[in-house]
């Protein structure tokens, strides 16, 4: 309760800060593309600063003397720009220079920017490589992106999840807006809750994360930025049609009320109804799904004080198995075995923050979040029914110790509660399924001149299923020359596992479910250590990347199909398990317009079960990936081609009496291309996924008896659709 009192009254603190003296903005392209290196200065002054990788720029001045900025660019108009309110964060927009003189510079800014200064090793995939594919929901956001797999949790609910550094997503923390998100039961298909034109960014963090966002990134951090109503265009939609059946439409539009308030408002409907069973064995290749999404969200500036805030809401439908249509005749007298999920999920946030000491840049940030997940699901006769709740509260304060020390401090809270209504044909063990967790994190940076960065973390959280803990992190960046990169990193993770409503997809299977009733908190070290190399070749910079991840876990809560073929068992770690993994990956644009990336990941994972150490099934040795994109002058045409070559693996143990399935799986190819015509507002696209037609054959065990022990719809590791034939059509009214 005493807890409880304390972040009431923090509630009423406001949030972040703006230093003293200096102006901050962005500044992008027309297509809201950052532009990297552009000159930023004062119109009466000879010097300036230059833009980041995010086309982000700071520059000192005094608000009373200076207030007419000019920013220039080569290929683009010079501009200058007045400048009415000094504290609030500029956006400036920059126009292509169309009367070209006899000799024309262009450069185009990469759709993933990695960033040479983070002491994080961290990349950003931007709006302009989300488009590069479909890309209709954050799930389908990966396609081009070597570091993230996406993989069916099934062959017939539709749940996805991601795997980083050769584990599951749950290992991997997910933000929106840089704080926890979509947890328990929305952690199995939250995947699908973000629609892909709402995204601004995402960033993906490699590794120990910084202790601010909490204790639980045991591989890897995830933030999903959406756009920012002072800095979107006032309107975007689009729609899109495949010929499997997906119909989809989104609406985002984002309102300046005056110069201190804005607002935004997102809109997202999606059906997918048509019926789909191309290997007939009578299960739907995929579910029908219906889905609506609304958003809104407000930003709030005045002087030194800042404040966001909104609220969301999420329905979402999925029906799957067998129909009466996907029967063949001679089960027409035979109950269909259909399986539905149906959630409703609320959120709301805010973020407030205001300056404390200007001298110091001192600053106080306060984040309050909230949601509430209602998810009913059916398979056949069994219900499981999850009602899970959250409420999340961060209180950070940063000031600067001189020119190269900054400190970070802060408290936070999270709370967690899921209620469950079961009625299954198989026991299941009942667990706690509610934690409070309530910790303080304190963390320091050493910069010298961006050569040499530091960064230690240190956290302590008591939960009140598994008491106190710690979690120590340690970065280090070194850069000697500007094209050269080292960094290296170790930290602890910690996760509590609440097994059903973070595995209720395991019911789409008629393995018995066996808990261990004395399940531990889930902790792991992780190490890593990464180079990048910036070479000047022919004008342009050949980027090539190397990096080695070890993750290490001193418990862990095994998910066992190995021990019993028909059955899944949750314990407790006995022995070893751990994740290896190497990934190399260049990138260079061979010409003008044209850029090619090339990448290939190793993973060695390996855990213990029952007593003997494995390869984790369903994950694939290596992964290489390829990418080819081309625009024409002045970006009028563009072409997309990506090639993922996906190494084979090993699948659960069979049964040996009655093997159903082989002993590994083999190595498999996916193509996808998209060709977009761009206008001056608007755009097509036309694409295709999975041009060759590859799909696992039979992903549903015993599809003929599915009633029956040897049904299994979860030995799932590779595309269960064929080729996919989509277009779409893009609008947008430029700010």
């Amino acid at each position: 309760m005493k807890s409880i009192k304390i972040f009431a009254i923090l509630l009423l603190l406001p949030v972040l800060a703006f230093g003293k003296d200096i102006l901050k903005g962005y500044v992008y392209d027309k297509d809201n593309q950052p532009l990297i290196g552009a000159s930023v200065r004062w119109e009466s002054a000879k010097t300036g600063v230059v833009t980041n990788e995010n086309g982000y720029f700071e520059i000192t001045g005094t608000p009373h003397k200076d207030h007419m900025l000019a920013i220039s660019y080569v290929g683009y108009v010079d501009k200058v720009v007045h400048i009415h309110d000094f504290f609030a964060e500029q956006k400036i927009v920059l126009d292509e220079n169309v009367e070209l003189g006899e000799v024309v510079i262009e450069r185009t800014p990469p759709g993933t920017i990695k960033s040479r200064r983070d002491i994080l090793q961290t990349e950003k995939i931007t709006t302009k490589e989300l488009l590069r594919a479909a890309c209709c929901n954050l799930s389908e956001s990966f396609e081009t992106n070597p570091s993230v797999d996406v993989s069916f949790s099934d062959a017939v609910t539709g749940a996805k999840q991601i795997q980083l550094l050769g584990l599951s997503g749950t290992y991997v923390q997910m933000l929106t807006e840089n704080y926890p998100n979509f947890r328990g039961p929305a952690s199995v298909y939250g995947m699908d809750y973000i629609p892909g034109p709402w995204m601004e960014s995402i960033q993906i963090s490699k590794g120990a994360a910084s202790v601010k966002n909490g204790y639980e990134s045991l591989t890897g951090q995830m933030n999903v930025e959406y756009k920012k109503p002072n800095s979107a265009d006032p309107l975007s939609l689009n729609v899109f049609a495949s010929d499997a059946g997906r119909y989809e439409g989104n609406a985002d539009a984002a309102f300046i009320l005056n110069d201190k308030l804005n607002t935004g408002l997102f809109l997202h409907y999606s059906n997918e109804s048509s019926s789909h069973d191309d290997n007939n064995d009578s299960f739907l290749d995929m579910p029908k799904k219906h889905q609506f999404n609304i958003m809104n969200r407000w930003g709030y500036m005045s002087g030194r004080y800042a404040s966001q805030f909104g609220f969301r809401f999420l329905q979402d439908y999925r029906t799957s198995g067998q129909t009466m249509h996907t029967l063949n005749d001679a089960s027409l007298n035979e109950h269909p075995y259909e399986i539905s999920v149906n959630a409703n999920r609320g959120e709301f946030y805010t973020k407030n923050a205001y300056i404390l000491d200007e001298e110091r840049n001192g600053n106080v940030a306060l984040i309050f979040t909230g949601s509430y997940h209602d998810q009913k699901s059916k398979y056949a006769a069994d219900i499981f029914n999850v009602y899970g709740s959250n409420l999340y509260a961060s209180l950070m304060y940063e000031t600067s110790l001189g020119k190269q020390h900054q400190l970070s401090t802060g408290l936070s809270m999270n709370w967690d509660q899921y209620k469950q209504s079961v009625r299954l044909s198989r026991p299941v063990t009942a667990l706690p399924v509610h934690e409070t967790t309530t910790g303080g994190y304190a963390q320091y940076t050493f910069n010298k001149d961006d050569k040499f960065i530091a960064l230690a973390g240190l956290r302590v959280d008591y939960s009140t299923l598994h008491k106190a803990f710690v979690t120590p992190r340690l970065h280090l960046k070194y850069m000697p020359f500007e094209w050269l990169n080292m960094r290296a990193s170790a930290g602890k993770g910690y996760r509590t596992v609440f097994v059903m409503p973070e595995n209720s997809f395991y019911l789409a299977s008629n393995r018995k479910i066996e808990i261990a009733a004395d399940l531990k908190q889930e902790s792991a070290w992780n190490y890593g250590a990464s180079v990048s190399f910036h070479i000047p070749v022919k004008g342009e910079e050949l980027t090539v990347t190397g990096e080695w991840y070890r993750t290490d876990f001193d418990n862990q809560v095994v998910t066992d199909v190995d021990s019993d073929p028909h059955a899944v068992k949750f314990y407790n770690l006995k022995g070893k398990s751990y994740a290896n993994s190497f990934q190399v990956e260049a990138t260079y644009p061979l010409f003008r317009g044209f850029t090619i990336l090339g990448a290939y990941r190793w993973t060695n994972a390996k855990t213990d079960y029952n007593g003997k150490l494995m390869k984790k099934p369903l994950v694939g040795d290596y992964k290489a990936l390829v990418t080819a994109s081309y625009e024409t002058k002045m970006k009028k045409w563009v072409f997309d081609l990506t090639s993922q070559f996906n190494g084979g693996g090993r699948m659960p143990t069979p049964d040996a009496a009655n093997p159903l399935w082989k002993d590994t799986f083999g190595p498999f190819t996916i193509l996808n291309a998209q060709i977009t015509k761009n206008f001056r507002n608007w755009s097509i696209y036309a694409g295709a996924e999975n041009i060759t037609g590859y799909t696992q054959k039979n992903p549903v065990i015993s599809s003929e008896n599915p009633f029956g022990d040897n049904f299994d719809a979860t030995m799932v590791w590779g595309p269960t659709q064929g080729r996919k034939f989509y277009v779409g059509l893009r609008y947008a009214i430029g700010k």
